[in-house]
């Protein structure tokens, strides 16, 4: 039987976007909308995750089993629309997807593509054969990003070490 982490439902709640949770009343409009949970056969449901984060119930929401749980948002903002109360369901997502790499239990393709920005400031490097293909079709060069100023500017949200976590 799952647990009340009043703590993490309290965590939750406080967070500016979090409040809008309040007005879910679970008419399950956005699972019904959201194109994962029609493909997924009800392994990814955003009402079920929506209610155990309401409800503080953190332990179906972490750890490796449920990693898709929260995962499985693509953030195509589908929910979000068609929410009749508003909730930012696609916020609340990040929000816990947040909480998950703190812990350490990103997927690793996330973690991956996120050493990836970290140590060359792109998240897919250039290749000879783009840059080919674009002199091919007139376009311009792609400029190279300044990797030194994405590297400061992660430092402030601390990535490096959140991703370290995972390694």
């Amino acid at each position: 039987m799952a647990t009340i982490d009043f703590e993490f439902r309290k965590q939750i709640l406080e967070n500016s976007i979090g409040d809008t949770l309040a007005y879910c009343y679970q008419c399950a409009t956005c699972s019904g909308a959201c194109p994962v949970a029609q493909v997924t056969q009800g392994r990814y449901n955003p009402r079920r995750l929506i209610l155990d984060a309401l409800l503080g119930l953190k332990e179906k929401i972490f750890g490796e089993k449920n990693a898709f749980v929260i995962w499985g948002c693509t953030v195509c903002d589908t929910c979000d629309e068609v929410c009749p109360q508003k909730v930012e369901l696609t916020e609340i997502f990040t929000i816990l997807k947040n909480m998950s790499v703190e812990r350490g239990e990103a997927p690793e393709h996330y973690t991956g593509q996120a050493r990836m920005i970290l140590e060359a400031a792109k998240a897919i490097p250039m290749q000879p054969a783009i840059e080919r293909r674009r002199d091919q079709l007139g376009l311009p060069k792609i400029m190279a990003p300044d990797v030194k100023e994405i590297q400061e500017l992660l430092s402030a949200t601390r990535l490096a070490e959140k991703i370290k976590k995972e390694e």
